[in-house]
């Protein structure tokens, strides 16, 4: 078979990386848009920039109180914290979208610029962009396979998500500081704005700029109504986007994992089942589910707040965790970790410090709804608490280890 030589257009298309941006730039109708302009990137940037803050702000939020620094302590209370970051860092995350992609396609001409360098600020300028893009992409489409439960990659996404995220908020704040200037021209003045092809003054313009920005912020705002029931019991019929809805599950609760997938259906079925109270106490503690059962039982109306967003409050029944604690001789100031009958998984434990300890809300759960608690919400006992993640309210507890 005889090769023909490709063509001389093409050879020198390949030779020269400038003709490939000669090439697009020469194409009709590209990059004409009026709404590539400084004006609207500007508004854009200033509603992305707080979009970026806040979730940052709540993703901080929800990994400290699921690893806890050892000079912090969160407190239990206010008893839906949780539920209410944690909901505007996921329904905020993805009412984002719309933003970022119209950010980029504003200013996506200045991709095709040539020479793409003109001198060593501009292009570390351009490196700290290309950063700033690829983390943001990169954080909003694991978030999104996150709270799907789709976990394509093979990293683990918390500890992924959570470094990113300060790359990208750094690159967001020295991005920030450049484009100032140009933010207060354009948006913060009344000054004409004036590009190298057209001076923005006419009231066409204008118009235009508008109906685009209130296209996106119209696409975000769907995107946060058809999300935001997964926490807001209201509008929980309009949820489509939503992973789980209040109301649906067993005992009208959803669940993430059951049971079955956890491996600890023969084990929480068991006659035999104990619960021990161990560690740094006066006396171990051993009581079967009819000894718990006799001991003062206190109601409690608490949600479960998911890292994935959603939340949903029950009504809880049970025996007070400090009550316990105080029965087997535990010292007031020492935590517990509440270990569950599953054999694997980071969240088969969990810690309580002192604040949640105390508080009169934590329970051992018996009963949800009025009802003996199912095997997926937890049988035979489980931990709830005011103002702390769904992955640490710890199910099928079995031992309680005094540290």
């Amino acid at each position: 078979m005889v090769r023909r030589p490709a063509p001389r257009a093409l050879r020198r298309l390949l030779a020269a990386p400038a003709g490939l941006f000669a090439v697009l730039a020469r194409l009709p109708g590209r990059f004409t848009s009026r709404l590539h302009d400084e004006r609207v990137a500007a508004w854009l940037g200033l509603a992305l920039g707080i979009s970026f803050l806040s979730a940052f702000t709540t993703g901080l939020i929800s990994h400290f109180m699921q690893h806890p620094p050892g000079w912090a302590q969160w407190p239990s209370r206010p008893v839906n914290l949780y539920r209410v970051t944690q909901g505007v860092h996921v329904i905020g995350g993805l009412a984002t979208v719309p933003l970022l992609l119209a950010k980029l396609w504003t200013v996506y001409p200045k991709l095709w610029q040539w020479p793409p360098v003109r001198s060593a600020g501009h292009g570390a300028r351009r490196v700290l962009v290309l950063v700033l893009v690829g983390g943001a992409l990169f954080q909003f489409a694991t978030g999104v396979l996150n709270i799907a439960y789709w976990y394509a990659f093979r990293f683990p996404f918390t500890t992924a998500h959570y470094w990113t995220a300060y790359i990208v908020i750094g690159a967001l704040l020295i991005h920030a500081a450049y484009q100032w200037p140009k933010v207060r021209r354009t948006v913060l003045t009344r000054r004409t704005v004036t590009t190298r092809s057209t001076v923005m003054t006419g009231p066409q313009d204008a118009v235009e700029r508008r109906a685009f920005l209130l296209t996106v912020a119209g696409a975000s705002g769907v995107i946060a109504a058809v999300t935001a029931g997964e926490a807001f019991a209201p509008l929980a019929r309009l949820a489509v986007l939503a992973p789980r809805r209040p109301g649906l599950g067993p005992q009208g609760l959803p669940v993430n994992k059951s049971a079955a997938a956890a491996g600890v259906t023969a084990a929480a079925r068991d006659p035999g089942w104990r619960l021990t109270v161990t560690g740094r106490v006066r006396a171990d503690l051993v009581l079967t589910l009819d000894g718990l059962r006799a001991l003062p039982q206190h109601s409690a109306r608490l949600p479960i707040a998911c890292v994935e967003g959603w939340s949903a409050e029950a009504d809880w029944r049970g025996v007070r965790l400090r009550d316990l604690l105080a029965m087997a001789g535990a010292d007031d100031d020492a935590p517990v970790r509440v270990e569950s009958l599953q054999r694997g998984g980071i969240y088969r434990t969990s810690r309580v410090d002192p604040p949640h300890r105390h508080d009169p809300l934590t329970l051992l759960a018996l009963d949800l709804a009025g009802e003996p608690l199912t095997l997926d919400h937890g049988h035979p006992c489980r931990l709830i608490a005011p103002n702390r993640p769904g992955v640490m309210q710890t199910k099928w507890v079995h031992r309680l280890v005094v540290l």
